[in-house]
């Protein structure tokens, strides 16, 4: 072999290497990675650009983009306001469904994180015994579709670049039911052995948030929970405040009256989410300030609002600026924000007014630390514009009636023309660490071409080893991917992997499709360890779990879900 053929395996290696030694930075790695391609010269320029600039990697960029859009309407908290029932089994059945057909068409880790808040606070059932379900829903899911999982679409964008040609929408399905079948069953008998742990608090300090509702309220006469009031994502309802009366904690029976001040605990960046609950004013909207345009400050030792409250002061003549939410460290705060008594070292969130920057008094009475970027959701037409673009997209594509590319581009130019995104959201989200990651891969494998390292391979294989070990070989490859899922990332080992597989394919001179499915399905296949998939790790803290339990209830899983995956692939692609 040429020196630069030694070279491409060392860098090949150490990729290998860097990614076990650097397990949380993966994109720091294929960064060095493709710096040093570029830099020994083991690839083109053209070939540079191609893979920065490949089809299905800007197919899985839109597809993410977009998707911010599909975030911020009610569809997926409709969906959370679902899935809880008094019967465990019951909710057990229904969440995994949910999750496993959501995930087919979004993104799992926003179908997971939308699910989380309502599971962690459901009155019913321990969140652990539920969590890692989700998780692993989640991933079973994804199985379904081309778009089900960044991991499929990273192994589409390698195949395009290797066969000029995008894999069907639906090659995965026929597997990925069989799995989520088939896996799904293993999990219902291994749930009982998933700990029972008790929900804590993690110390964060947690936003007071006070709103009315109105006279033209809908939740008027309707319940907490037929309101949809108790599977908010981080925003938790703790008081009623009726007639003067408090009412804690608040059932999710309890029938809403017309003024009742709700009052909510939890993350001010989550403060939208009230926006979309019809006559449900907060102190901005009274005030007629917008609270996505939102400020945090500390309340001065020398601040004339000290041992005053809201309501006495006039505080929106004083500062141009209204009292969104307040936190005060080591003390709970309780009733209408109104009359609260204001003291030193409190932390309010204001909306502010177009003159509040301008105002003298402003750093007399109070720090001003950050402005708070508070999530917008979206209602009316735009909603329908997000939820009904996606999926119109989805399914043309699906069927053949429009490249999904092609689909992507038009929806995203719908979506900024009518502002459901905006291009500083797209820029702030922008995945670019899957960018750099897959176009890394893509560029490696250019070299291992160019150096002559999968000739090598693809002779050597043909020379020394039968046709008929193909198979072995695709066993080999399943539990090479595996083994790097669980041990890196899902990404990265898809991205490493397809290089390989596809070379041992050629080498053995049978169709490369059960290899190529091969990788993706492997790469998805991470149950055992809470760092191979973005969904395990959100849970893993979550759910307070400790690696053995994802080893006692995730290995049986992988165990499964590996038989079926090398059972099936040659049966519905044959070599």
């Amino acid at each position: 072999m040429s020196i630069e053929a030694y070279l491409t395996i060392a860098i090949f290696l150490l990729t290998i290497v860097g990614l076990l030694k650097f397990q949380s930075r993966p994109a720091a790695v294929f960064g060095v990675t493709l710096l040093s391609l570029v830099a020994s010269g083991l690839v083109t320029r053209t070939q540079l650009l191609s893979s920065i600039a490949n089809p299905g990697l800007i197919t899985l960029i839109l597809l993410i983009v977009c998707s911010f859009a599909l975030e911020k309407t009610r569809l997926l908290r409709f969906i959370a306001s679902k899935v809880i029932l008094v019967s465990y089994k019951g909710t057990f059945a229904r969440l995994f469904a949910i999750t496993a057909a959501c995930s087919a068409l979004l993104n799992n880790t926003a179908v997971v994180a939308t699910l989380l808040s309502p599971i962690r606070n459901n009155p019913h059932h321990f969140a652990s015994k539920l969590l890692l379900p989700l998780s692993y829903a989640a991933i079973l899911g994804g199985t379904l579709t081309l778009i089900g999982t960044s991991t499929n679409l990273i192994v589409n964008s390698l195949y395009i670049d290797a066969e000029g040609g995008s894999l069907p929408f639906f090659s995965f399905t026929a597997i990925g039911l069989m799995l989520v079948t088939g896996c799904g069953a293993v999990l219902a008998l291994l749930v009982k052995f998933l700990p029972e742990n008790e929900p804590q608090t993690d110390g964060k300090q947690e936003y007071f948030i006070d709103a009315k509702i109105a006279g033209n309220s809908e939740l008027i006469n309707r319940s907490v929970e037929d309101n949809g009031l108790r599977h908010l994502e981080s925003l938790f309802l703790v008081e009623v405040v009726r007639d003067g009366h408090l009412i804690s904690p608040v059932a999710p029976s309890e029938i809403l009256h017309e003024n009742d001040r709700l009052i909510f605990s939890g993350d001010i960046t989550k403060v939208g989410q009230l926006s979309q609950f019809s006559g449900l004013m907060t102190f901005a909207h009274k005030s007629e300030l917008k609270d996505s345009n939102l400020t945090e400050v500390v309340v001065r030792q020398e601040s004339i609002l000290v041992r005053k409250t809201l309501k006495n002061i006039g505080f929106r003549a004083l500062f141009d600026a209204a009292v969104v939410a307040i936190r005060r460290d080591g003390e709970q705060v309780s009733g209408k924000l109104g009359d609260i008594e204001i003291k030193a070292g409190d932390f309010l969130v204001l909306a502010v007014g177009d003159d509040f920057k301008s105002r003298r008094n402003i750093s007399k009475n109070f720090i001003v630390l950050t402005g708070v970027e508070t999530e917008v959701r979206l209602s009316g037409w735009k909603a329908w514009l997000s939820v009904g673009g996606f999926v119109a997209t989805i399914a043309f594509a699906a069927f053949g009636f429009i490249d999904l590319l092609q689909g992507l581009v038009i929806l995203l130019g719908l979506l900024l023309f009518s502002r459901s995104v905006n291009v500083n959201e797209i820029m702030r989200r922008l995945p670019v660490d899957i960018w750099l990651i897959v176009s890394s891969a893509i560029l490696l494998s250019h070299a291992l071409v160019n150096a002559g390292v999968v000739d090598h391979l693809g002779d050597f294989v043909n020379h020394s080893i039968d046709k008929e070990h193909a198979y072995l070989a695709l066993i080999i490859i399943y539990l090479l991917t595996w083994l790097m899922t669980e041990l890196v990332t899902n990404n990265a080992a898809a991205a490493l992997m397809f290089p390989i597989a596809y070379s041992l394919a050629l080498g053995f001179g049978v169709d490369v499709m059960p290899f190529v499915m091969t990788v993706a399905f492997a790469a998805s296949g991470s149950f055992v360890s809470p760092y191979g998939y973005q969904t395990n790790l959100m849970v893993f803290n979550a759910g307070q779990y400790r690696i053995k339990d994802f080893i006692k209830v995730g290995l049986p899983i992988s165990i499964v879900y590996g038989l079926i995956v090398i059972i099936a692939v040659p049966i519905f692609f044959p070599f």
